[in-house]
C-alpha cells in the first residue's frame, strides 16, 4: 500500500479550502483517509500564520514511515522545514514573444537605431 500526504478540498464553491491528510494513494482526492495532520487556507494572504497549519509531530511520523508527499504539500513541507525543500524547474512565460515575433522586434530596433 503506497501512502500519500497529499490535498482533500472541503470548502464551498469559490471558497477553497484544504485538508493536508495522509491516504491512500489509490483512494480519491476528497474520499477516505487515514489521518488528517493539517490544514491549508489559500484564500488567506500568502504571509498569515494561519495559511497553512500543520501538526508536525504526526508529520514527521508519517515521513518516517515511508509516506510520500505530493507536489504542493512538499512545497508546504519545505517552508517549514519538516522535509528539503523539492527543486523546481522554470516555468516557461507562455505569453512571451515567440523566436520568430523576437527576431522581428529586434530587426525593426535596428532599423530605428539606424
Amino acid at each position: 500500500m503506497s501512502v500519500k500526504i497529499r490535498l482533500a478540498r472541503a470548502g464551498a464553491k469559490r471558497r477553497p479550502y484544504y485538508h493536508i491528510v495522509v491516504a491512500d494513494s489509490r483512494s480519491p482526492r476528497d474520499g477516505k483517509f487515514i489521518e488528517k495532520i493539517g490544514s491549508y487556507n489559500p484564500m488567506l494572504p500568502a504571509d498569515h500564520a494561519e495559511r497553512v497549519r500543520l501538526q508536525e509531530d504526526r508529520v514527521k511520523h508519517w515521513l518516517s514511515v515511508g509516506a510520500e508527499a505530493t507536489d504542493r504539500v512538499a512545497r508546504f513541507l519545505g517552508r517549514a522545514g519538516l522535509a528539503p525543500m523539492p527543486a523546481f524547474r522554470e516555468q516557461p512565460i507562455q505569453a512571451a514573444p515567440k523566436k520568430k515575433a523576437q527576431e522581428r522586434a529586434a530587426e525593426r530596433a535596428k532599423a530605428a537605431a539606424a
